[in-house]
């Protein structure tokens, strides 16, 4: 049996109570307090979820942009720099690789960020197909992410830096965002079907960046989350988790998320199969 992977938080999931279980090769918590409770504070207050298992990968070059938008499913011209996009990958016969988020950093840089238990299939999916001048750095070793999510977010947040917080949008993020001395790169996606910011940092500055968030929340009722009240909170926004919702023998498309698959794209790396399969199901 191998060694249970741990993210640079492990320590603090006992100093909340957490309970961990064997999520994907890692050592994960389902719970601190309860899910139903870590569910509620995230719906009306606040919650602090650990996601640095999560897989992030650096693509640059100068034809990322061109390479991308071949093999992503979603329309990645649309990006620029600070904006996201939910899109996905897909086998030959429609199946997904993986539903990811794409960061446009610069003019030639992205972030991709993915399911942790994918990585590794991910990465060598994404190296398997490059064609043009293209870089790949899988950078998940270095990068923990952590995220704030619920209605008091932005409001527990703001107290611990300069940062005008309300300028990141919906799908928009910030680079070199300083949170209480931890320089950061916060994005606005709201994975839970809630409001909220993901924080990603170096994996060193993971453990002062959640006590100083953990304090920043306490009198706001922010408690820290588990993978339980995860899956709660998105499977109650309708939000698909890949290896249920999304495999490699479920397309997008059967999945619900036909809004991130743009078939009018050049190049469009299984557009045949992906076009005859939309054409089919648009008519059903």
């Amino acid at each position: 049996m191998s060694e249970l992977k741990r993210t640079p938080l492990f320590e603090m999931y006992g100093e909340h109570g957490g309970k961990t279980i064997d999520f994907g090769g890692w050592e994960l918590p389902v719970q601190f307090s309860s899910i139903k409770e870590e569910h509620e504070a995230v719906r009306t207050k606040a919650g602090l979820f650990d996601v640095s298992h999560m897989g992030e990968v650096m693509v640059t070059g100068p034809d990322s942009l061109t390479y991308l938008n071949r093999i992503m499913t979603n329309d990645v011209s649309k990006l620029s720099p600070g904006k996201a996009q939910y899109t996905a990958m897909c086998y030959d016969n429609g199946g997904t690789v993986d539903d990811l988020l794409v960061y446009q950093l610069g003019d030639q840089k992205y972030l991709l960020v993915v399911n942790a238990s994918n990585i590794e299939k991910d990465v060598e999916w994404l190296v398997s197909h490059v064609e043009e001048d293209v870089r790949i750095e899988n950078v998940s070793d270095q990068t923990a992410q952590l995220a704030v999510q619920g209605p008091l977010a932005e409001a527990i947040l703001q107290t611990i830096t300069d940062k005008d917080l309300s300028e990141i949008r919906f799908l928009k993020f910030e680079e070199n965002v300083v949170i209480d001395g931890v320089t950061s790169l916060v994005s606005r996606t709201g994975y839970t079907g809630e409001d909220g910011f993901e924080i990603y940092c170096h994996q060193k500055d993971a453990a002062t960046l959640w006590r100083s968030i953990i304090e920043a929340g306490k009198d706001k009722g922010l408690v820290p989350c588990g993978l339980g009240a995860r899956d709660t909170l998105r499977f109650e926004a309708c939000l698909p988790l890949y290896g249920q919702e999304l495999s490699k023998d479920i397309s997008p498309l059967e999945a619900g998320i036909g809004f991130a698959v743009k078939t009018q794209k050049r190049k469009f790396y299984w557009s045949k199969t992906i076009r005859k399969a939309k054409r089919g199901w648009t008519r059903s």
